[in-house]
């Protein structure tokens, strides 16, 4: 009966020696290193159970195993037998079990946690936690696109978690945000002690078109093309290279953004506190073409200091040519003051007004009446342009090509080419005209023929043709034509057939067209005018006197 209580309690407590010193499958285990070889480490983990690890599970990214005999170590337990016997144990399973657990607990309080950049994966790469492995997106690494990663590799840093998932193990990290968060807390210290206008060192940390980027210690503060130099600067290379430290002035602070804004010529005199003084109005100076646009040209006239010359202003006679045209980048020109805009800080310049008026010096060397040649430049429906000295034209208007012929008929005679004699006729400087007359180079014909009459007056023509309608006479050259209605008083004489080619017959003259060039001429009117004259001087029918009595006393009287 003792014998059998004796053995009941051996039993039960073997049992709970198992239960106590057995550990389970699956856990994190303590063991000692109690040799190394073939590269691995052999660990007790104790209830006389032995297993190998290899040392490559005891060194960290990129570097040595750090082990030795007696150390003791954490190991992951996975079988307590495997097929040779040995407990299999896992030191990287248990480092990433351990690591597992910090991590959580760090991503749970927003910690940052430490770890190493090992590898390069597709979209960025991976990191070592130390045992856990994350994932570091290629976006993650820095402020800035990373185009070299090499120096960062193996290196110990902190990262923050972004989000983890144990049951998949995945973790991401990002260092960026590291550094965005020491970039702020730096960037609000430097902010702190930075004030408008106050003049600091930087380094030109980068170069865009439209400016540079300068360190000023932590923070970085937008220097602006415009404001590198008074003079223009096409491109902010020309004058600021990366790396270069330059002194520049805080032109403005915003408190919220953290944006800085720079300046280095707000560090040198301003030019346009002398303009004035230097360039007077209508004051000649030389320059240099720097920009040219379609409505004109810029001109420097000293550093800082720009000018337009409007397209306008450019050439007394190109009216509608692109100001490249006439003028080239880099070219020196003559400049003439126009007007000074100190508030705008605009300069009006002009280029022509350093030449003479061109029409001012025809007009003194040619004055009306004087004989010009020049070749037909162009042929409009209302005239000729004739191109003339200093590069201008003048305008034969239809009406002054011929004398004989009409305007419309006469151009037909011209091309484009010839080269024409003709009279100045008149000279506008202010509206930059010149009128010219070919028909002037010959007498008028018609104007000498009539010289001496006008309305009124009684001429003798003679008869050249005689039509149903009425009878052609000349007169000293010059052709008119005398209607049926005209020919006569009396109805029963307005005969046509009753002259003949070569009479030579008194007429009136009725009018005077200078634009048909024709004499209104009139039989009729002649005859009229003499009776009422003869009745006026010998009497009237008043008197008892015949109209037959009247007219041949009248007749008598001339006799």
């Amino acid at each position: 009966m003792c014998a059998k209580a004796t053995m009941e309690e051996f039993e039960a407590l073997l049992n709970e020696s198992l239960e106590i010193d057995t550990p389970d499958e699956g856990s994190v285990v303590k063991g000692k290193v109690i040799a190394i070889e073939a590269g691995q480490a052999i660990i007790d983990v104790g209830y006389k159970m032995e297993g190998r690890v290899d040392l490559k599970e005891f060194a960290n990214p990129g570097e040595a195993p750090n082990i030795s005999v007696g150390d003791e170590v954490e190991v992951y337990l996975d079988r307590v037998e495997n097929a040779r016997g040995e407990a299999s144990i896992s030191r990287e399973k248990a480092r990433r079990e351990e690591a597992w657990d910090r991590l959580e607990k760090a991503y749970a309080a927003e910690e940052r946690v430490e770890g190493a950049i090992f590898g390069r994966v597709k979209g960025g790469f991976t990191v070592d936690l130390g045992g856990a492995v994350a994932f570091l997106p290629g976006s993650q690494v820095d402020v800035r696109p990373v185009r070299d990663a090499g120096p960062l590799m193996g290196l110990k840093q902190p990262f923050q978690i972004l989000k983890m998932d144990r049951r998949r193990g995945n973790i991401v990290v990002s260092r960026r945000a590291i550094l965005e968060e020491s970039r702020a807390e730096q960037r609000a210290e430097v902010i702190a002690n930075l004030t408008e206008g106050q003049t600091v060192e930087g380094v030109v940390k980068n170069i865009t078109e439209y400016g540079a980027f300068v360190d000023l210690g932590g923070v970085d503060g937008l220097l602006h093309v415009t404001d590198m130099a008074w003079r223009r600067v096409n491109h902010p290379s020309e004058i600021l290279s990366i790396g270069e430290t330059v002194k520049v002035q805080v032109v403005k602070i915003n408190k919220e953004t953290h944006r800085i804004s720079l300046g280095m010529k707000q560090l040198q005199a301003d030019p346009w506190d002398t303009v004035a003084n230097k360039f007077p109005i209508g004051s000649v100076h030389a320059g240099r073409v720097t920009n040219i646009t379609d409505y004109g040209a810029f001109v420097e006239l000293e550093a800082g200091v720009e000018g337009l010359v409007h397209v306008s202003e450019m050439s007394w006679t190109k009216k509608n040519v692109h100001p490249g045209k006439i003028v080239s980048t880099s070219q020196e020109v003559d400049v003439m003051v126009l007007e000074i805009d100190e508030a705008k800080r605009r300069v009006s310049l002009g280029l022509k007004q350093t030449m003479r008026n061109p029409w001012e010096v025809f007009a003194e060397t040619h004055p009306v009446g004087t004989v010009i040649e020049g070749e037909v430049k162009n042929i409009t429906e209302f005239g000729l342009f004739v191109g003339l000295d200093g590069d201008i034209d003048g305008m034969v208007h239809l009406s002054d090509i011929s004398w004989d012929t009409r305007g419309e008929d006469a151009i037909q005679d011209f091309r484009k080419g010839d080269v024409v004699k003709a009279v100045v006729q008149e000279v506008d400087v202010e509206k930059e005209r010149i009128s010219l007359s070919i028909k002037a180079l010959e007498n008028d014909a018609i104007a000498e023929a009539v010289e001496g009459v006008k309305r009124g007056s009684v001429i003798t023509v003679t008869v050249t043709a005689i039509e149903d309608g009425g009878i052609e006479v000349e007169y000293n050259g010059m052709k008119s034509f005398i209607r049926r209605s005209d020919l006569a008083r009396d109805r029963q004489d307005q005969r046509p057939e009753r002259f003949q080619i070569g009479d030579h017959v008194d007429v009136r003259v009725t009018n005077i067209d200078t634009k048909t060039r024709r004499l209104g001429l009139s039989i009729k009117a002649r005859e009229i005018a003499e009776e009422r004259e003869a009745v006026e001087q010998f009497g009237s029918s008043d008197s008892g006197a015949s109209l037959g009595d009247i007219l041949g006393a009248a007749l008598k009287n001339k006799g």
